[in-house]
């Protein structure tokens, strides 16, 4: 079976009853092995770039649903175990191994990474930290301690992920867009993207901006709010945006609000990236 198998083949699977995958599960086993290694070499991914999508990119349904027929038939097992420690989970996705030649620096200290997830040359990991399946991490990215990558998310290259920063995953409904960060992004302490959300090349959130894909961003550069035009189509932050958490007053909304002062929390683009942001946000070339 080839790559371009794995789509129909996956397709067919996806049909089947619970007692005809029963009858099939040695298909479907070697179907979603296949489909891991695909995406641990970067061969396949969960979303791709596409200049005529929304956003740039375009979702591939089929490899997200593939992750989850693994899931359906998977049976759970006692996984990972040195002496005391016990871990469960379906066999159908175990850990990711990796070799030296690999060139992926995981720093010791309990740091996780799933089967069918691509981590590129050049990656650091700092412990504990955590990717999930069906994510791509390209090279060059430094994820921090207590980061999570969450499955099908798409990393470019040379992204900074901070300390306690949170990239959300997606797999159901399986046409849903993953989280994209785009190449040389800054996602500062604390921070959190979820729900689709495209975050463009070279932006910085600062610490603990929290986006999904239903959160106005108040621009005051240019004096507008960028938000998702439907339901379907992601947030997305503009190249080069500068965010950090401000509040917006809801005084007016109610006598309530305004006795006691009340405001919400709004992520604002305060700058658009130049050469001190540069600066600043620059990887430190001697810890690679």
């Amino acid at each position: 079976m080839t790559t371009l198998d794995l789509h129909p083949t996956i397709e067919q699977l996806l049909s089947y009853s619970a007692e005809e995958l029963l009858v099939h599960r040695d298909i479907a086993i070697n179907t979603v092995l296949r489909l891991r290694m695909a995406l641990n070499k970067g061969e396949v991914r969960a979303a791709e770039p596409d200049v005529s999508a929304v956003g740039g990119w375009r979702v591939n349904s089929w490899v997200k649903q593939g992750i989850l027929l693994g899931f359906r038939f998977g049976k759970l097992r006692e996984t990972g175990a040195p002496q005391n420690w016990h871990f469960f989970d379906k066999d159908t996705v175990p850990l990711h191994g990796f070799r030296i030649e690999d060139n992926v620096r995981i720093v010791p200290g309990g740091s996780t990474v799933r089967d069918g997830a691509h981590l590129a040359p050049g990656i650091i990991m700092m412990p504990p930290s955590y990717v999930n399946i069906g994510a791509y991490v390209g090279s060059g990215t430094l994820i921090d301690s207590h980061a999570l990558v969450g499955s099908c998310a798409q990393v470019g290259e040379r992204v900074h992920i901070s300390a306690a920063s949170q990239i959300g995953g997606v797999l159901e409904p399986a046409g849903a867009l993953p989280v994209i960060i785009e190449d040389d992004v800054l996602l500062g302490g604390n921070t959190g993207v979820y729900e689709g959300c495209i975050v463009k090349r070279r932006a910085v959130l600062g610490t603990g901006v929290v986006l999904t894909g239903s959160t106005p961003i108040y621009d005051l550069v240019n004096s507008c709010i960028i938000s998702r035009t439907s339901e379907s189509d992601p947030l997305i932050v503009p190249e080069g945006a500068v965010i950090v958490a401000g509040s917006r007053s809801v005084a007016g909304r109610s006598a309530f609000a305004e006795e006691h002062g009340l405001s919400i929390y709004s992520p604002i683009i305060i700058k658009y990236r130049d050469e001190r942001t540069d600066a600043r946000t620059a990887l430190e070339s001697a810890l690679r």
